[in-house]
């Protein structure tokens, strides 16, 4: 399949493939940062470390941060996933 759309498109497979991969998970990256930003956000933070600090020294409640903690901390790790597979690319 990738063979026949690369001639109709003037591509190799192989540009058309790396391209595709790109575009994904530059598509990938974009929807972890929308969810990223919207948690920083409700809590007015930057990092889940900022999050992490204010629990810490009592400014929120762990009871109330408890799931969007590890939500933020995942989507980090992913979003640096992403960036990491990106440099792969370039």
């Amino acid at each position: 399949m990738y063979e026949t759309i690369a001639l109709k498109l003037q591509l190799s497979p192989q540009e058309l493939e790396r391209e595709s991969l790109r575009l994904f998970l530059h598509h990938q990256m974009r929807l972890i940062e929308s969810q990223l930003f919207s948690l920083a956000h409700k809590y007015g933070v930057r990092t889940v470390a900022e999050l992490d600090h204010l629990v810490q020294k009592g400014a929120l409640h762990e009871d109330d941060t408890f799931e969007d903690y590890f939500e933020f901390d995942y989507l980090e790790a992913t979003r640096d996933t992403l960036r990491e597979s990106l440099r792969e690319l370039a």
